[in-house]
């Protein structure tokens, strides 16, 4: 079949007009795997256009290629290319088509459509005026945009013709500079949908935050990529940072965390010679043992250093508990001496037995929210609609324990005082053991989920309206001194808050918050540590240890119950411990 010609050029290639001074570079040239060969079957690449809502007002072209060897009863495998219209021209110098055609024919990647798309751009109105380049936006931002257009808008176009697959081990995505970075972004947002990641010359620097990276890799769960970097010594220095150091550090931050990566340098600036030259080679490598399923790195060479397999439990997954009536929120987890579980479902609360997982109602039309076990063995819980704090006995009889608070979170501590969180008013109350209240803090934009260390000398409030959670020393009466912005999460782009919610500690004293990222852990001197992976595309809100020996995290998120046991152990409310001395 005779492909449409494509050419390079126009806005992708003025995009590089923040490059360093032309220096004297190594010449790469290309090699046979780049150009035609007699009896090597050519595929088909055809143009197309996208209108966007995911990113309004945008319009893309994109172009799908599609070998010779496909056939419709058949599903792809898939790979996406940004800056598509550079990749997929025939006289430029990556000539993706062609290297395909060759490393199909080979038997060296499976039969893959490629998928190449431009970056957006919102049309002027008039000659008088600029359009809106979107490239910047969509590649160097972090975040799930992108992979939310990949996903539900230009996979979905192409495979209204063609029958591509779903399968994520069989999905690879790629690109240059920032199109680098954006492929690393959709594929470590939706490991479900891409596993592979081409990236040259990638933009990990301070553009929109790609300087973050390396320290997120470091401190997240491994998720299941294998990744391509490529970069030379000549790259951009410039003020967002200077590539070649960012992609060292991407390349020393997954090797550390385990990744299957592979990081070829060179002495090549901020071009595609190196690159393209390499494409082939590259391609062979990440598309090698493509039958054999990618997945997170356990016990690999190196992974052991990650200090999130110092809180993970080897082989051990997040595993569905059970599912509720309506989504669970912060601090909605309890548990008790037997380590037992109660959780919020809906208008009630049910118990969920810690040995079988067996679900039965604890409480109906409870409207609660907010659950710990006192030192009691009563069941506290807030009731915001009702305005006041009440304590369930085992049997489910209820009583109140105070009234005038519309508290949505609390902690109880082994004493039997309570300190609850009234974000409607931002305010932090205290109700001592004889049930006299008074407010010991205000001025939390919005304050939510509490902890006590295992000490309970210290409280931790979290600031939901912000990245930020407070750290207070406790008086004997209940007051709260010396509060700090002390806990710093990671977060999310594209948004002020890092969406924290329930909140537990272990016996070292680390703290667990559940975020929209997972569930971040952080050391006593208040650092993250380590990220545990979501057990659901559903942001976790509950989060507590339980089980027989407290060494497995209860997690809900959405309508749904996880756990997973780990290497850490909890501390029961009532049962306070001093923490080892932590490393400063």
């Amino acid at each position: 079949m005779k492909r449409v010609r494509a050419t390079a050029g126009g806005i992708l290639l003025a995009s590089f007009a923040l490059a360093a001074p032309a220096r004297a570079q190594t010449d790469y040239p290309l090699t046979a795997d780049s150009a035609p060969r007699p009896g090597v079957p050519v595929g088909q690449v055809t143009r197309h256009t996208l209108t966007s809502a995911v990113f309004p007002g945008t319009r893309r072209d994109y172009w799908v290629y599609v070998p010779a060897q496909y056939r419709p009863e058949q599903a792809a495998a898939v790979m996406v290319f940004q800056d598509g219209g550079r990749c997929v021209a025939e006289d430029g110098r990556w000539r993706v088509p062609v290297v395909f055609d060759n490393l199909i024919h080979a038997g060296e990647m499976p039969v893959t459509i490629g998928i190449f798309a431009d970056p957006g751009v919102v049309p002027a109105r008039s000659d008088q005026e600029q359009p809106r380049f979107n490239r910047s936006f969509e590649y160097d931002g972090l975040g799930d945009r992108y992979a939310r257009f990949l996903m539900t808008e230009l996979l979905p176009a192409v495979a209204k013709e063609y029958n591509l697959t779903s399968d994520p081990n069989l999905r690879a995505i790629g690109g240059s500079s920032s199109g680098g970075i954006c492929a690393f972004t959709a594929a470590w947002n939706r490991p479900d949908a891409f596993r592979r990641v081409l990236s040259f010359i990638g933009s990990y620097a301070g553009l929109r935050g790609g300087d973050g990276y390396a320290t997120l890799v470091r401190k997240t769960e491994p998720k299941p990529l294998r990744v391509f970097l490529q970069d030379g010594r000549r790259d951009l220095d410039i003020y967002s940072g200077n590539w070649w150091v960012g992609n060292q550090g991407m390349a020393s931050a997954l090797e550390y965390a385990g990744y299957d990566v592979r990081f070829v340098t060179g002495e090549g600036g901020h071009d595609s010679l190196q690159g393209s030259a390499i494409l082939p080679d590259a391609l062979r490598w990440l598309w090698r043992d493509w039958t054999t399923p990618i997945r997170a790195s356990a016990g690999k060479a190196g992974a052991e250093r990650h200090y999130v397999t110092e809180i993970l439990a080897p082989g051990q997954e997040w595993q569905v508990v059970g599912e509720g009536e309506g989504g669970a929120a912060a601090g909605d987890l309890a548990v008790n001496g037997e380590g037992d579980v109660f959780v919020v479902n809906g208008r009630g609360i049910d118990k969920v037995d810690q040995a079988t997982g067996a679900r039965q109602v604890f409480a109906r039309d409870a409207n609660a929210r907010g659950l710990v076990l006192g030192p009691d063995r009563r069941l506290y819980a807030c009731q915001p609609g009702r305005k006041r704090v009440v304590a369930f006995t085992p049997a489910g009889a209820v009583a109140v324990v105070a009234d005038g608070l519309e508290a949505e979170h609390l902690v109880v501590g082994a004493r039997g005082g309570i300190w609850a969180t009234e974000p409607r008013h931002r305010r932090v109350w205290y109700v001592d053991p004889r049930g006299g209240k008074r407010v010991v803090h205000e001025g939390l934009e919005s304050p939510g989920a509490l902890a006590l260390s295992p000490d309970q000398a210290l409280l931790a409030v979290a600031d939901t309206a912000t990245r930020w959670m407070w750290s207070f020393q406790l008086a004997p009466d209940g007051a709260l001194l010396h509060g700090q912005r002390y806990y710093r999460l990671e977060m999310e782009d594209e948004t002020a808050a890092a969406g924290a919610g329930g909140m537990t500690v272990d016996s070292d004293g680390f703290l667990y918050v559940a975020t929209r990222l997972g569930v971040q852990a952080f050391d006593q001197p208040g650092r993250v540590n380590a990220i545990l992976s979501p057990p659901s595309a559903d942001a976790p809100s509950g989060v507590v240890f339980a089980g027989k020996d407290l060494d497995t995290l209860y997690v809900t998120a959405g309508n749904k119950l996880f756990r997973r046991r780990l290497r850490r152990k909890g501390v029961l409310p009532w049962q306070p411990v001093k923490p080892p001395t932590p490393r400063l």
